[in-house]
């Protein structure tokens, strides 16, 4: 820049003897100069400026809640082929996380007996996202939770 406006000014300049060095020194201190002071006013300018809102990217959560609707769907179509009291079994041992004693004192059946309690969980498809889920025999566990 500085030689750049030396250029400029070069009709301004005696050259009637002399050392040019002043007269280029000045032209450096004042492009400085110039330079900061522009360099401020930007700044002061661009604060004077309102905040640009920031959003939160949503694609992953869209993906994540469009993956977990079709399992639901899924789920609600390998739940909805139990008989009413092997559905009330999964409700009970899989979403309220209840054991296989407590179900069937829920349920009002006897533990040791062949029941509900024992048959919902077999009877889920092993393909199906409720495979996932299939209680552990005789535990009162999830599978997921071994």
């Amino acid at each position: 820049m500085t030689f750049l406006e030396a250029w400029r000014l070069r009709g301004t300049v005696d050259l009637d003897g002399g050392s040019l060095r002043p007269w280029l020194l000045g032209i450096a201190t004042n492009t400085a100069r110039n330079t900061r002071r522009a360099a401020r006013r930007h700044e002061a300018a661009v604060t004077r400026l309102p905040r640009e809102e920031v959003f939160p990217d949503f694609a992953e959560d869209l993906v994540g809640r469009i993956d977990d609707a079709g399992q639901v769907a899924m789920l609600q179509a390998a739940v909805s082929r139990l008989r009413r009291a092997e559905r009330e079994v999964v409700a009970l041992c899989i979403w309220s996380g209840l054991d296989y004693a407590a179900a069937a004192q829920a349920l009002g059946i006897p533990v040791g007996r062949s029941a509900p309690v024992s048959r919902a969980p077999a009877r889920s498809s092993a393909n199906s996202p409720a495979s996932r889920f299939r209680l552990k025999v005789g535990t009162g566990r999830r599978a997921a939770d071994r």
